[in-house]
C-alpha cells in the first residue's frame, strides 16, 4: 500500500471512530438524564449516563483551574500523538504501531471534543435531559465541559465469603467502569501498543538485522 492510501486509510479509520463516539454521546446527551439506566441486553448490558469532570477512574483536578490544566494537557498529549503518526507516516513505520497509535489519538480526540466544547452548546442534564445550544447558554465555559460516558457492562457479581483475607464481606462487581466508544478506542490502542512493543517491535527489528546483515 502506498504511502497517500495508508494515510487515508488511518484517516478514516480515525474520523470512524470519532464521528461514532460523538454521535452516541449526541443521544445520550439529548435523550437522557444523568444517572438514568437504560438497558440494552438483560441486566448485564445497559446504557447508563454519567459524566466524568475529571481524569481516569473518577479522579479529579482543583476546580476550575484544575479542569482547564487537564484539558489543556490532553491537547498537548494529542498533539504530540498525531506529530508521532505523521512522523512515522513520512518513514513508512510499521502499520502495527501507526495502527494502535490511531486509535489511542481518535480516542483523545472524542474525549476533548467533550472537554473543549460541550460545556458551551449543552445545559446540564441533572433531572432531564439536555438542550442543545441553549438561550441561556451552556453549563460551562470554554475548556471546561464534561466527558460523556455511558456502556455499563456488569457482567456478574458476588459478596466475598466472610473468611476471605482484607475483602471479605465486601461486594464485588465485574465490570464496575462506565466508558464510552472513545474509551474504547484508547484501551484497545494501549494493549495493542503494549503487544506491539513486547512481540512485534523485536520480531521486526530482528527481521530488518538480519535483512542487512544479508545484504
Amino acid at each position: 500500500m502506498d504511502k497517500t492510501k495508508r494515510v487515508w486509510t488511518y484517516a478514516a479509520i480515525m474520523a470512524a471512530i470519532i464521528i461514532i463516539d460523538q454521535i452516541v454521546k449526541f443521544l445520550v446527551k439529548t435523550n437522557m438524564h444523568i444517572g438514568e439506566d437504560i438497558p440494552l441486553i438483560g441486566e448485564w448490558c445497559r446504557l447508563h449516563f454519567i459524566e466524568n469532570e475529571g481524569f481516569a477512574f473518577g479522579m479529579h483536578f482543583g476546580g476550575s483551574a484544575g479542569k482547564i490544566f487537564l484539558t489543556l494537557f490532553r491537547i498537548v498529549a494529542t498533539t504530540v500523538v498525531g506529530w508521532y503518526i505523521v512522523r512515522q507516516l513520512k518513514r513508512d513505520g510499521r502499520a502495527s504501531l501507526i495502527g494502535c497509535l490511531s486509535l489511542i489519538l481518535a480516542g483523545a480526540i472524542g474525549n476533548l471534543i467533550d472537554s473543549c466544547f460541550y460545556g458551551r452548546i449543552f445545559s446540564e442534564s441533572f433531572y432531564e435531559t439536555a438542550v442543545l445550544f441553549p438561550p441561556e447558554g451552556g453549563y460551562a465555559p470554554l475548556l471546561q465541559g464534561k466527558v460523556v460516558d455511558m456502556f455499563y457492562f456488569p457482567l456478574f457479581e458476588f459478596d466475598w465469603p466472610a473468611w476471605v483475607p482484607v475483602v471479605g464481606g465486601d461486594h464485588f462487581l465485574f465490570f464496575s467502569a462506565i466508558f464510552n466508544v472513545a474509551d474504547a478506542a484508547i484501551t484497545i490502542g494501549v494493549f495493542w501498543l503494549l503487544i506491539d512493543i513486547v512481540f512485534l517491535a523485536p520480531k521486526a527489528a530482528k527481521a530488518a538485522k538480519s535483512e542487512k546483515n544479508e545484504e
